[in-house]
C-alpha cells in the first residue's frame, strides 16, 4: 500500500491494483491438461496391474477346485469304509448326502451341506470305476469344456497338485 496526502494534510492509504485479477482463480483449481495427465497415469497403472490381478484370481479358482476335490475324496473314502465300495457313476456324488438304495451300512450323510459346484458354477463330474483309479472326480475348469490350458485345464483327483 502507498499513502497519499489529502488536502487537510492527513495521510490516507490507497490500494495498488492487483497485477492480474485472474491469477488467483487459476491457482485454486486444476487445468484440463492436468486432469488429462492424471487420468492417463491412472489408465497406465490399471493396464499394468490389471492383468496380473486377473491372473491371480484364475490361479485362486484352480486352487479352490483342487481343495474341494480333496474334501470330496475324503468323504468318498469314508463312505467306502462304511459300505465297502465307492458309489457307482449312477449313484454319483449324491450318495454322499442321500442313502442309495440297497446300501444298508451307509452311515451318512458324509457332507454337512449339498455337494458344492466348482468355482466356475458347474457341477463336479464323477465316474466309478474311473480311467485313472477306483473313481475319477474332476472339473472341466473355467471354460467348462474338456481339455484346455491354464484356468481352462481339467482338474481331477488323479493329479498330484
Amino acid at each position: 500500500m502507498t499513502t497519499a496526502v489529502s488536502v487537510a494534510g492527513a495521510r490516507k492509504p490507497t490500494r495498488r491494483p492487483q497485477a492480474s485479477a485472474t491469477r488467483g482463480t487459476l491457482a485454486r483449481g486444476f487445468t484440463f491438461i492436468e486432469m488429462m495427465v492424471v487420468l492417463a497415469i491412472i489408465g497406465l497403472l490399471l493396464a499394468l496391474v490389471g492383468p496380473q490381478f486377473i491372473g491371480q484370481v484364475g490361479k485362486a479358482e484352480v486352487q479352490a477346485a483342487r481343495q474341494q476335490i480333496q474334501l470330496l475324496e475324503t468323504a468318498l473314502d469314508t463312505l467306502r469304509l462304511d459300505v465297502g465300495r465307492y458309489p457307482t457313476t449312477q449313484e454319483g456324488l449324491e450318495a454322499l448326502r442321500v442313502r442309495p438304495f440297497g446300501l444298508d451300512r451307509w452311515d451318512g450323510p458324509y457332507l454337512k451341506k449339498d455337494v458344492p459346484p466348482d468355482p466356475w458354477g458347474s457341477p463336479y463330474l464323477y465316474q466309478s470305476p474311473g480311467k485313472h483309479g477306483a473313481f475319477d472326480l474332476f472339473s472341466y475348469g473355467a471354460d467348462g469344456v474338456q481339455g484346455g490350458d491354464a484356468e481352462n485345464r481339467d482338474i481331477g483327483n488323479w493329479e498330484s497338485g
